[in-house]
């Protein structure tokens, strides 16, 4: 059994969760990869409104997936991951579990060829 501790609960990272769960605020996401973009830019390629990517944005800025900044007359939006971090070392606790589990599956796909193999053999030489 694994001694580490457990994760604790965490309502910023409810929030980078809550932001994640949407693919089109995971797909805004993407695009902030590649650089920072005002609503239009960002709203260009999808087939929804510049309010309803404003709100998208709203919901990104406050889980600090995203810095919205002044500058001048425009807000460009850009990529703040500090926050996408916490998500990653939750994720990563229970990847040990996933780790263990395909080594299990890989352990028994071992045995099940090596049996397989073993009675083509005995088959083919009785």
């Amino acid at each position: 059994m694994n001694n580490a501790p457990l994760p604790k609960p965490d309502s910023e990272l409810d929030a980078v969760f809550a932001a994640l769960a949407d693919p089109t605020r995971r797909a805004i996401l993407t695009r902030l990869a590649a650089g920072e973009a005002t609503v239009n830019e960002i709203a260009a390629p999808f087939d929804i409104s510049q309010p309803a990517i404003s709100r998208h944005l709203k919901v990104l800025e406050n889980a600090g997936l995203v810095d919205r900044t002044v500058d001048e007359q425009r807000r460009p939006a850009k990529l703040h991951a500090d926050n996408m971090a916490a998500a990653v070392d939750w994720l990563s606790f229970f990847s040990q579990f996933w780790t263990k589990s395909f080594d299990q599956l890989d352990d028994l796909l071992t045995q099940l060829t090596s049996k397989t193999e073993k009675d083509a053999d005995h088959d083919a030489n009785p």
